[in-house]
C-alpha cells in the first residue's frame, strides 16, 4: 500500500483546500520543494502534486514550482501531477522534465479522445483522476456534477489503456471524515487496473481499513490534510501499511 503525500500548489505555495474551495486554503509551506524533500525523507515512495491554479485555469500555472520539486526529488521517487493538463505538448514537457505520471481529470471526461491519444502517445504514464459524489463524476475543480457513473467511466478509461485511477470522494476531501472505503472498493472490483483512494483520510484506522481491502485492487492512498495537521503520522502510517501488507 503506497501512502502518497499530496502537495497542492496555489500561487507557488503548498496549501490544502476544504472540498476544493480555493477560498478555504490553508498555506503549509512557501517552499513546496522543501516539503517534497521532507516527505521523501520520511519514507514516501511517490509524491502527488496538484496545480490548483492550473485546474481552474485549464492550463499550467505552477510550472516553476513543479520543476523545482522534480529537481529536488524526481530522481529518487515517482512524482505524479494533475491540474490543468489539456494537451499532449504539456504532457510531453512534464515527462521530459522528470515527471513519472500525468493525471488527467476534467479533460478525460469532457474530451475522451484526448485521453485516448495521451494513452497511445505516452503509455504507462497516464493516470485518470475521477472525482465523484454519490457515484456521479464531478469536473472543473469539482464545481460541476455530471450524470456520468464513476464505474462506467472507469471501465471506459481502462479500455483506453490508463495506468490507474485516482478515486476521490469530493464530499470528504479535506474534511478528515474518513475514506469512503465502500465506494473505492466497488470501483476497484469493477476494474483490472489499480485504484488509488483519495478524499477524507483521517487516521491510522483508515490506513488499516485500506490495507484490509488492498487485494481488491487498491494500490495506494493520497495523504492530504491529515499528515499536515498532525492527525496522522506519515512515517508511522507507511511503516504500519508495510507491516500489514509487505
Amino acid at each position: 500500500m503506497l501512502l502518497i503525500p499530496a502537495i497542492d500548489l496555489k500561487d507557488g505555495h503548498c496549501v490544502r483546500l476544504q472540498q476544493g474551495d480555493m477560498k478555504l486554503a490553508t498555506t503549509f509551506s512557501e517552499e513546496p520543494s522543501v516539503m517534497a524533500r521532507s516527505w521523501v525523507d520520511k519514507g514516501a515512495r511517490r509524491v502527488h502534486l496538484v496545480d490548483l491554479n492550473g485546474a481552474f485555469a485549464g492550463q499550467p500555472k505552477n510550472e516553476a514550482a513543479i520543476r523545482k520539486i522534480l529537481k529536488e526529488v524526481g530522481s529518487e521517487v515517482d512524482v505524479q501531477l494533475g491540474g490543468g493538463i489539456r494537451d499532449l505538448d504539456t504532457i510531453e514537457r512534464y515527462l521530459d522534465a522528470g515527471l513519472r505520471y500525468v493525471i488527467i481529470g476534467t479533460a478525460a471526461v469532457r474530451n475522451p479522445g484526448f485521453l485516448q491519444d495521451a494513452c497511445t502517445a505516452f503509455g504507462g504514464h497516464i493516470i485518470v483522476g475521477l472525482d465523484a459524489k454519490d457515484g456521479k463524476v464531478a469536473t472543473d475543480g469539482w464545481s460541476k456534477l455530471t450524470k456520468h457513473d464513476v464505474v462506467d467511466l472507469g471501465k471506459k478509461f481502462e479500455d483506453f489503456g490508463v495506468e490507474s485511477i485516482i478515486y476521490t470522494d469530493i464530499g470528504r476531501d479535506g474534511m478528515l471524515t474518513g475514506i469512503n472505503i465502500e465506494a473505492t472498493v466497488r470501483l476497484a472490483q469493477a476494474l483490472t487496473i489499480p485504484v488509488i483512494a483519495s478524499g477524507g483520510l483521517s487516521n491510522m484506522a483508515d490506513i488499516e481499513a485500506l490495507c484490509a481491502v488492498e487485494d481488491e485492487g487498491i494500490e495506494g492512498v493520497i495523504c492530504g490534510r491529515a499528515i499536515y495537521s498532525g492527525d496522522l503520522d506519515f512515517e508511522a502510517a507507511q511503516d504500519r501499511a508495510d507491516e500489514l501488507n509487505g
